[in-house]
């Protein structure tokens, strides 16, 4: 399921804050994860010149006063702007990130803004302050100030249930009708995850996927009580979109700019709708493809639609500070920080980067937990832009950090190292805390009970194998990613585990609902950017399943098959990674692939009940026929099994329609067709992609323009676009 768990896992609406940095998941290694490999791959791709370019903006009042009454003494900010200057530069020289651009606002006062790194491909627009980014998943903040602003003036009751404001919102699942607006906001509501098709497209602001939720939620069912648990989840907040649309009678884009840019003076902060032009934008590169990408568009604006700036974005956090009561009230800031992600399933209190309010990822960041500040962050990923908003509401002040690749994590890592140093400079630190440790295991014999917890463990990006001896030490290691090396841990006299360095400490814990959970809490340093924490339920045990003869059968007819991606819109970034899934059967765990559990010759369902980011997104499988072709519907995509897809013909000149369901067409590329030349003339709304036989994109036409392409030994090429539409082939 590689794709699927690409799109997925890349598009942390992902926007999950950076599990790469924080817990590098032990289900799958830090190479295993997306965001980690684009980052390194990007690392390598950029010319270190192109990207050690670094400036800072000039500032209005570009010095504040000391929080202390009794000192009259200004202050420059000097150390902290030259320290954000020379982390930000290490963000593109080696972490990975294309540009980065960063704010600081205290009390009212921009006081540190600047950017880095590389912009267009030809360097002819150099990046300013108002250059603009996507902001992913930072976008639910403001998808929850405008429900919050509606709860203010009485419009919304947030313990209301959702039906009361949506009557046509039905499920499949009697227990919808107890969603209420507060279980959308600390993603609790049991909703299923995130309805991407069509949410990532070039310079196409399709509004697809908002217009069409109410419908695809129809045919779903919950995966947990609503309220039961906190699990990340997007389409709680583009439900939450919509909410607002409905009470307000007001389009989302719309409202927000009424209500809260325009009143905070965010004059470069807009969504897909506002059709926003494209030099304005941050320049856009994917690792695997060569050449700047066009404009991208993330059309699920309440979940991660919306593009700003980071010195935009530090005047939002105002709404936090107290600054802006005129916008959203004390009270309502106040509950948005409140503890939500508390509930009887969650890990006992730990240092972690995760913690849910209401929008909020965490209200009690570390590391400045550990200095008695209050901490509040948001993170988002798309695939091409991250960001990431920290505030500290007590102390006044906020830091943004938005980037055109690498990851939110690092974002979130400086934005962190950028507040500790104003706190230095301005004496409400004396000075940084030491990074911290689990510490090495202290040798002690292992009860033999412990030896019950070696077994398969399931998260929603695969499983993977736990092994306990009786000497003491757990190994993990993952079914899919077999070439990984064994992860080792070694039994500890506290009865935890503990990795070698002391960073990692495991346990098991078995909840009330009767499931057992491996519980990681992690200490993770980058060098150059400080250290970050997690604590999480990472995985959860699965038992095997006998499988009757008859689905069995039919379940290995399909083991090792490749399935292809048939319904995402010809504009789609999702052909950058359009490489085909390839089903495998587990061989650790009979009756499942991946964590879904096989309930019949065509269907599978996963079944985890994880807290935090490992249980998002857990659609099932369902095989169909048709025409003789097997077909695969998962979470809105549809795919074809590979059996259909034929060689393309280009000895001579070709033709290829579009049918009238819209799907695209695949075709494989014989070895005797390698190095060919091709001309494709098409329809108006299509394009075509080429991937070599390691299913890397070489050409997409969206994003190049050339009148003759070369084939790929052993390749594939897809033709996509509205129904109807025409492509004719033919070769040099």
């Amino acid at each position: 399921m590689s794709l699927l768990r690409q799109i997925f896992q890349n598009t942390r609406l992902t926007f999950f804050m950076g599990v790469a940095l924080s817990s590098c998941l032990l289900l799958t290694s830090c190479d295993d994860n997306p965001a980690t490999t684009e980052a390194q791959h990007t690392s390598v791709a950029l010319d270190a010149s192109e990207a050690t370019g670094s400036s800072d903006a000039s500032i209005n009042g570009s010095t504040a006063a000391s929080d202390s009454s009794s000192s009259k003494a200004l202050i420059t900010y000097e150390a902290t702007r030259k320290d954000a200057q020379e982390k930000a530069a290490l963000l593109t020289t080696r972490y990975g990130t294309n540009s980065v651009q960063y704010a600081i606002i205290d009390h009212g006062s921009i006081v540190v803004s600047g950017q880095s790194g590389k912009n267009d491909e030809q360097g002819q627009t150099p990046l300013t302050k108002e250059t603009m980014y996507g902001i992913g998943s930072t976008s639910k903040m403001f998808t929850t100030v405008a429900v919050m602003q509606l709860v203010d003036q009485g419009k919304i009751d947030i313990d209301m249930p959702i039906v009361q404001y949506i009557p046509e919102f039905t499920m499949k699942d009697e227990r919808y009708k107890q969603i209420t607006p507060r279980m959308l906001l600390n993603h609790s509501s049991g909703l299923n995850g995130s309805s991407f098709t069509d949410a990532f497209l070039f310079e196409d602001n399709d509004t697809y996927v908002h217009d069409t939720l109410l419908k695809q939620l129809a045919g779903q069912t919950l995966k947990a009580d609503p309220g039961a648990y906190s699990v990340y989840c997007n389409d709680g907040f583009t439900l939450a979109e919509i909410l607002v649309e409905r009470v307000s009678g007001m389009d989302f884009t719309s409202y927000i700019h009424k209500y809260i840019t325009e009143p905070l003076g965010m004059a470069n902060t807009e969504t897909p709708l506002d059709s926003p032009n494209a030099a304005e934008m941050a320049g856009l590169y994917y690792p695997a493809y060569t050449g700047q990408l066009p404009h991208q568009t993330v059309n699920v604006i309440g979940a991660g639609g919306i593009y700003s700036t980071a010195e935009d974005l530090v005047r939002f956090s105002q709404i936090f500070t107290g600054k802006a009561k005129e916008v959203l009230s004390g009270q309502s800031v106040a509950s948005m920080a409140d503890e939500e992600y508390k509930t009887s399933l969650w890990p006992d209190d730990a240092d972690s980067l995760v913690g849910y309010g209401l929008g909020w990822d965490s209200v009690n960041l570390y590391p400045f937990s550990e200095y008695g500040i209050k901490a509040l962050s948001k993170g988002g990923d798309t695939i091409l832009y991250k960001a990431s908003l920290v505030v500290l509401p007590e102390q006044n002040m906020a830091a943004a950090v938005v980037t055109s690749g690498g990851d939110s994590g690092y974002d979130q890592l400086l934005a962190n190292e950028m507040l500790l140093q104003a706190l230095k400079e301005k004496g409400a630190i004396t000075e940084f805390k030491p990074e911290k440790s689990y510490g090495a295991a202290v040798k002690a014999e292992m009860p033999e009970s412990v030896l019950q917890y070696s077994g398969i463990y399931g998260a929603y990006n695969g499983t993977s194998n736990i092994d306990i001896t009786d000497g003491g030490v757990l190994t993990i290691t993952s079914e899919q990613s077999p070439n990984i090396p064994a992860q080792i841990y070694e039994y500890s006299a506290d009865g935890t585990f503990r990795s070698l360095d002391g960073n990692v400490m495991i346990s098991f814990v078995t909840e009330e609902n009767g499931r057992t959970y491996l519980w990681i809490r992690r200490y993770a340093s980058v060098p150059g950017l400080g250290q970050t924490a997690v604590s999480e339920y990472n995985a959860e045990r699965l038992q095997p399943r006998d499988l009757p003869t008859g689905t069995m059968k039919a379940w290995k007819e399909r083991d090792g098959k490749k399935y292809y991606l048939l319904n995402q819109k010809y504009t789609s970034l999702v052909y950058l990674m359009a490489s085909p899934d390839q089903f495998n059967m587990s061989q650790q765990l009979p009756g499942y692939v991946l964590d879904k559990r096989i309930t019949g010759p065509n269907t599978a369902v996963s079944e985890l009940q994880i807290p935090g980011n490992n249980g998002r997104d857990l659609f099932g499988l369902t095989f169909f026929t048709e025409n003789g072709v097997e077909y695969l519907r998962t979470g809105g995509s549809i795919l074809m099994n590979g059996d259909a897809v034929k060689p393309i013909d280009v000895g001579k000149k070709s033709i290829v329609k579009i049918p009238s369901s819209g799907y695209a067409q695949w075709y494989t590329i014989s070895d005797e067709d390698e190095g060919k030349s091709i001309n494709v003339s098409m329809s108006s709304k299509a394009s075509f992609a080429i991937y070599d036989a390691d299913g890397i994109c070489t050409y997409f036409s969206i994003i190049g323009h050339k009148d003759q392409i070369t084939l790929p030994a052993g390749g594939t090429i897809v033709f996509a676009g509205d129904a109807g539409s025409k492509f004719e082939i033919s070769q040099e």
